[in-house]
């Protein structure tokens, strides 16, 4: 459509990601997004304006947040005629919330938004066992005193133990670490090379904190001014002598080059050219393509994280660019063995054929990856990623003046999403 208008990336903010159980052990998400929130408002004087929406979601909800992100915007200074919509897509969650909004921006629905997301492994909902649930739902029923009595007599004690949340694959009874390891023996990633990987992105990160890079995209929140999973003092001895988190007796995957449980939440402001020039904002980058893929991995247990490698080729091709047309790239590293999966693949013709495309897609410039580390330094609450690296690769690119950003994201349920962004 030739009418399209730019999507622009002109703002951004996000409290420091924590580990779960530490600093935000008792914040819900609506806390933590409506601090993020009026972080983005704070910096940017938004306060009192009525936006277009504001997009975004969690992946471990709570009942009572069945419209977390409304929620937020009320708790927030916005105006609160600002509409709001809950979204989730896993691990995508945040950048699939950016596409939204940017579409909407696009298509001249509203002019600006706010897109992220939000995430908590600390407080999460205890669900009750699906025997104490029926037996409920059946007392609530029943019409008499004795009837309910009938209905609570079939509880037998294993019904009362309360059950926490998980995150393994519905459909293989697997975790991602559990089908990573699986991913990293299949192409032969080896340890060490996983442990080399996870340790410059805590090498990075901290040199990017120390040289202010973060300073203007961060809220301090619960008395945590940086994430605290980032560590300054991990070398390759330390994490070689980390057990294996999965496959205990022949896994590589430890806890040092996967991602941990964590809490946090992001957002990114985005805008029409029109709106950035009336309120006198700089546009940072703008959001040019996306593309977001699935991959079956019930039967291929090796691909869950892996639907990136449909996105980035499908992308490309459309984009009319190859791989290596891009100044910086930002993969999230949920798991060092699927970057480096990841990366072996786009590089190998024969491999890719396995994914049905005739040519590979070749290899890239390490230097311009995520260049300020990444996942395994920040850590990943699930639905903050998204707007997390979209902020680090606006805010890379505007430093550079010019130039074009590669994003790539995986997500539980074999999907995944690839955006290019522009200066």
């Amino acid at each position: 459509m030739s009418n399209l208008r730019k999507a622009a990336i002109i703002g951004y903010n996000r409290i420091p990601f924590a580990r779960n159980n530490t600093a935000y052990a008792t914040a819900s998400n609506q806390d933590m997004m409506t601090a993020t929130i009026n972080g983005l408002v704070e910096r940017y004087q938004l306060q009192g304006q009525r936006l277009g929406e504001v997009v975004g979601g969690a992946v471990i909800k709570h009942s009572r947040d069945f419209n977390l992100i409304r929620e937020c915007v009320l708790g927030s200074s916005l105006d609160p005629s600002t509409p709001a919509c809950d979204l989730q897509q896993a691990c995508d969650t945040g950048i699939e919330s950016a596409i939204y909004v940017a579409n909407k921006v696009a298509l001249g629905q509203i002019e600006v938004g706010i897109a992220g997301g939000v995430d908590s492994t600390s407080n999460v909902p205890i669900v009750v066992s699906e025997g104490l649930r029926k037996v409920l739902l059946a007392a609530r029923r029943a019409k008499t005193f004795g009837g309910r009595l009938k209905a609570f007599s079939k509880l037998r004690f294993k019904d009362i133990v309360p059950v926490a949340p998980g995150i393994d694959e519905p459909r293989s009874g697997l975790s991602m670490g559990g089908h990573t390891e699986i991913t990293a023996k299949y192409y032969n990633i080896a340890r060490e090379d996983q442990d080399n990987f996870a340790l410059q992105s805590h090498l990075k990160m901290a040199k990017a904190y120390d040289e202010g890079f973060f300073d203007d995209m961060i809220t301090p929140y619960l008395g945590l001014e940086v994430d605290n999973i980032m560590r300054r003092d991990t070398s390759l001895e330390k994490l070689a002598k980390l057990k294996p988190a999965f496959d205990k007796e022949n896994g590589s995957l430890t806890a040092g080059n996967s991602t941990p449980f964590t809490d946090g939440a992001s957002s990114v402001l985005i805008a029409s050219e029109e709106w950035a020039k009336a309120h006198n904002f700089p546009i940072l980058a703008y959001i040019t393509h996306s593309e977001v893929a699935a991959i079956e991995y019930v039967e291929s247990k090796q691909n869950l994280l892996l639907a990136p490698i449909h996105a980035s080729y499908r992308m490309l091709e459309r984009a009319g660019l190859n791989l290596q047309d891009f100044d910086f790239y930002e993969i999230h590293e949920a798991f060092a063995a699927q970057v480096l999966a990841t990366l072996k693949i786009w590089n190998d013709a024969e491999l890719m054929k396995q994914f049905g495309y005739d040519k590979a897609l070749g290899s890239i410039d390490l230097n311009k990856l995520n260049v300020n580390g990444s996942s395994l330094a920040a850590a990943h609450p699930f639905a903050a990623t998204g707007g997390r690296v979209i902020a680090t690769m606006a805010k890379l690119l505007n430093q550079k003046g010019s130039g074009r950003g590669f994003i790539s994201i995986c997500a539980a349920g074999g999907q995944g999403v690839t955006m290019i962004m522009e200066k």
